[in-house]
This record gives C-alpha cells, structure tokens and sequence, in this order.
C-alpha cells in the first residue's frame, strides 16, 4: 500500500462523461460509456475490471490513441487543456511529454532492430531536441534509474538479447524519459512472474516520489491494485461502476460486481486444495448496445426489475464522500476474512 505525497490536492488529469464507441458489421460497439475519474498530482489510481470492459480503451482515448474509426466524446483535461477533438499536431506534442504509456508487451511494443539506448535516445531527440551523444548519455542514466544493472553496457543491446522484466523497465525508461505529468501503465506486469513484478511496482513507486508522476494503472490483477494504489475505479462492460480509495475498497465493497471480483481472488494463507475460489456467473454483455438499465443486472444476485428498468447513477455510497457506487442495492457488510 503506498500513500500520495502532499501534492495529491492539484489535479492533473480530468475526464468526465467519456464514451467511445466503434462501427461494426453488426452495428456500433459501446466500448466505454460516460466514465469519469480525476488524477491528482503524485498519485497513482488503479483501473480493474475483467477483459473487454473497456480499461485499455479508456487508458488510449486519454491521448488520442485510438484508430480513426473510433467516436470519442466526452471531456479529457490536462492542466485544464481539453484533449478530446484537440488537433493532431497538438496530440503528438503531449504524447510522451506530458503523457507517457507504458504498454502491457513490451516485445511488440519495442522495435527489434534498433538497441534499446538508440529507441530511448529518439524520444529525448524529438520531444527535448537532443544531440544524439546527449541522448545516449540520458538514456544511460535512465535505464540506471529504473533499475537495470550494468546500464552502460545494456544500452547497446537489442531487445531480443534482454528478459522480458528488463525489457519492461526499459518501456519504462522511454516512458519517463521526459518526465511526463501523466503516466498510463496498462497492464505492466502482465506475464511476469511475482518476483520480478515486486521489483516493476517498486520503479513505479520510486518514479512517483522521485518525479512526481501521476499514474494510472490498468490491470485485472488485484493484488497489484492492493499493492500500489492509492484510489481504484471498477470498470464493467464500459461503465465506472465503483470508485474508491483503495483500503476502502478492500474492506467494504458496494457494487456486487465488485465484491465479485474480490470474492474470485486467492486468499492468503487458504490452503489450495481445500479453498474453492468464488466465481461470478454469466457472462459479459455485449456492448453492441449500451441498456437504459444496470448492465450487471443479469449476473448479480440482489438485481430486481428496477436494476433492469434503469441504469443506477454512480453516487455516494455508505459515509464517506470519497466512495461511490452505481448500485440500487449496495452489498451488505462482509466478514473481515472475506477480502483480505
């Protein structure tokens, strides 16, 4: 669990009422509908859901990412820059400046044919109009700062020649290389195994207190959200369902879908074999069309014909102002053990 610095007052990034939608053969897919969150300066908020709710799609509409194709509308704010249906040159100029990714394989993300130092190097040369030597002697220095040993002979290396936790830390030295306002990580730990996930979350963190970057990370792994997070926001089939600081979120979750979630995780010190995990039944819509009504309805066991007549707006739950839901019937209080 990490806690913001002071600064998490000063909001960086606002997104509100963001839909994205895409044409089909079999007619226009709802990929995100009215998602809204803030990020504040230095602080890290985790995005979860399951597959196809529409996390990474949210994470690229943020600076324009997405094919041409796509229909966003909405607001996305910078500093109080509106970034949705900015003009294309100015996009380029944010993108990895003042909003940098880091992107959930980083084999296809980073070129084979080029080292790693030569990759880092161009994004000093476009974005801070280095020299080619400079370049290469910041990359030195930034590949040192997220971690990987023997920096200044790693540089020459081709990403092939690397394992995929160095290559990831070098997705994130690129990243950070202009020390953005605003970082996307999506899915950063994916296919790694825990030891060397413990050592990408630990650079996340360094490059918060050092850089004061804020950082938005998208995954469907919750013991990495526990492990990190400052807030979360619960995605399902494109809506902010729950949105919370991260203990309370744990302790006491409203939304069933959430609570769901948490249920089907792996509980420490349950012994495999005797611990069944929970499971959510369904399935996942199909957001070919986005229902006036809770699209969680069919999967959840308190849903009644009002959860399936109206769409629950996202609002207070319980006490804290700082914890919302979209649920008629929040969750009743579980036992302390169940989300541990």
């Amino acid at each position: 669990m990490t806690t913001a610095p002071a600064s998490t007052a000063t909001t960086v990034l606002e997104m509100r009422d963001l839909s994205v939608s895409f044409p089909t053969e079999t007619g226009t897919v709802s990929a995100v509908d009215g998602a809204a969150l803030d990020l504040a300066a230095g602080e890290i908020v985790g995005m979860v859901g399951e597959s196809g709710c529409g996390k990474s799609v949210t994470g690229m509409s943020i600076a324009g990412l997405l094919p041409g194709s796509a229909r966003v509308t909405g607001s996305v704010r910078l500093n109080g820059t509106e970034l949705v249906g900015a003009r294309e040159s100015a996009l380029r100029r944010v993108r990895g400046r003042e909003i940098a990714y880091i992107f959930q394989e980083p084999m296809t993300s980073l070129n084979p044919v080029l080292t790693v130092g030569r990759q880092i190097g161009e994004v000093l040369q476009v974005h801070e109009r280095m020299s080619r030597r400079a370049a290469h002697a910041r990359a030195v220095e930034l590949l040192t700062l997220v971690g990987i040993p023997s920096a200044t002979h790693r540089v020459g290396a081709y990403p092939h020649q690397l394992s995929g936790g160095m290559r990831q830390r070098v997705m994130i030295a690129m990243a950070v290389a202009c020390g953005p306002k605003v970082l996307v990580a999506d899915e950063p730990t994916t296919a790694l195994d825990v030891t060397v996930q413990a050592g990408i979350l630990q650079v996340l963190r360094d490059l918060r207190d050092r850089l004061g970057t804020s950082i938005l990370i998208i995954t469907h792994d919750l013991g990495v959200i526990a492990d990190i997070a400052d807030r979360v926001v619960v995605m399902y089939a494109g809506r902010v369902v729950e949105r919370a600081p991260v203990t309370d979120l744990f302790a006491r979750p409203y939304h069933h879908y959430t609570a769901g979630l948490l249920s089907a995780s792996p509980k420490p010190g349950r012994h495999a074999s005797t611990a069944r995990l929970a499971e959510i039944p369904g399935l996942v819509p199909v957001l070919s069309t986005q229902p006036d009504a809770c699209t969680f309805a069919d999967r959840c066991p308190a849903a009644d014909a009002r959860c399936r007549e109206s769409a629950p707006p996202l609002e207070v739950a319980g006490d804290g102002t700082d914890h919302l839901a979209a649920c008629w019937h929040p969750c009743p209080p579980q036992p302390r053990e169940a989300n541990r």
